[in-house]
């Protein structure tokens, strides 16, 4: 069932109990994070003001649903246009416990790229942050991303062609959509294959997260 958005979040990090367990080592550290946020939002333009009223559920939450998704063998995992960490540098807090897991955290703009560097300093998140466009980013890298992330980058049809630099056979995609994510689907059909599917945000009533596999560019006629 949905979380309910309630103004303030004053449960805050008890709306991660959706989830089943997650350790108040895991929900400390995260509390540590919202805090921080908050604080650099003062004087830099992070995230939608209207959000920071739900930051649990709209940005915390949102993003530690995608860990709901992801088989328990990944090592390497690539999120795209991280902005101040969502869902990325979250995934990467929850994973504290598993060392060998590590989130690759790619945002070109230099002020969240900064904030994201002192997040992970504060929070001992295993993670790296590359300042770059995913263009770039993704020739360095190579294809050796276990899983690939991204929320409000970009359409679905672009998004395919950013995340497949990064996948080697057998990577999952993971993306946060909201409404319009049918027409994405068939946008994105014209021009990639790709084996969708397709389930509920827990976060949002008319959100889904999609997780893609097999992403192969079709050949187009002439």
């Amino acid at each position: 069932m949905p979380l309910a958005v309630t103004r303030h979040d004053a449960a805050g990090a008890d709306v991660l109990d959706r989830f089943g367990v997650v350790t108040p080592a895991t929900k400390q550290v995260l509390e540590h994070f919202v805090r921080l946020l908050a604080e650099w939002q003062r004087v830099h333009n992070l995230v939608a003001p209207s959000t920071l009223d739900d930051v649990w559920t709209r940005h915390i939450a949102d993003s530690f649903q995608l860990i709901e998704h992801a088989p328990t063998s990944w090592r390497e995992w690539v999120d795209l246009g991280s902005g101040a960490g969502f869902p990325g540098l979250v995934v990467a807090i929850a994973g504290k416990e598993h060392p060998e897991r590590h989130v690759t955290l790619v945002e070109s703009n230099a002020k969240k790229a900064a904030f994201l560097r002192a997040a992970i300093r504060e929070t001992g998140a295993n993670a790296t942050v590359a300042a770059a466009r995913v263009e770039s980013h993704a020739e360095k890298f190579g294809r050796r991303a276990d899983i690939v992330s991204a929320r409000a980058l970009a359409p679905l049809p672009v998004l395919l062609g950013l995340a497949e630099q990064y996948a080697p056979a057998g990577t999952l995609m993971l993306f946060l959509k909201g409404r319009e994510y049918v027409r994405e689907i068939e946008a994105a059909s014209e021009t990639w294959s790709f084996d969708v599917v397709d389930s509920k945000s827990a976060t949002d009533s008319g959100g889904r997260v999609l997780a893609i596999r097999n992403v192969r560019a079709k050949e187009m006629r002439r």
